[in-house]
């Protein structure tokens, strides 16, 4: 009995390594996208008004800013995230109306604008919006630039050269 179950744990162990060798290999691969480049500038549009939906699109982007083949193309690449529409309401210090749970996911978004912020990834509130879904500009998380219209930055950034990712 006790043999099968070494026998069992030898053959599990070698299983889960063998899995992993070939599951991080497939990470590892190169993305045919990146191939050539010598820069990444990317703008991202994020309008999400579900406070665990946008903590999980920032962290997103933020680990996307640090992913090691974005890096190989460029050390310090390009990014700006814009708020537009209802995701104002998610970058401000005030979480009235919010759920105990939505504002835990509030609280994930404010450390993770702070980290972003200290990495250097510009970070844009639109002002119309905030004016349009009531937040007062100066109730928004510290770090992120005000500008008057989001659509005009994200306007410039495109033709800056920055890709676009729509993040609703």
């Amino acid at each position: 009995m006790k043999r099968e179950s070494r026998t069992i744990m030898v053959s599990l162990f070698f299983s889960i390594c063998l899995s992993y060798v070939v599951v991080a290999n497939g990470f590892c691969e190169e993305y045919e996208a990146l191939k050539g480049l010598k820069s990444i500038k990317a703008v991202f549009d994020v309008r999400i008004n579900n406070p665990k939906s946008a903590a999980l699109n920032l962290k997103l982007v933020h680990d996307t800013y640090k992913d090691n083949k974005i890096m190989a193309v460029a050390k310090k690449p390009a990014f700006v995230v814009i708020f537009i529409g209802p995701s104002v309401r998610l970058i401000s210090k005030k979480k009235e109306g919010f759920s105990p749970e939505e504002q835990k996911a509030l609280d994930e978004i404010a450390a993770t604008i702070s980290e972003m912020s200290k990495d250097g990834i510009k970070l844009e509130i639109c002002l119309f919006a905030t004016k349009v879904f009531n937040v007062d500009p100066a109730s928004v998380l510290p770090g992120i630039k005000h500008v008057p219209n989001g659509w005009v930055s994200l306007i410039g950034y495109e033709a800056k050269g920055y890709s676009l990712v729509p993040a609703y």
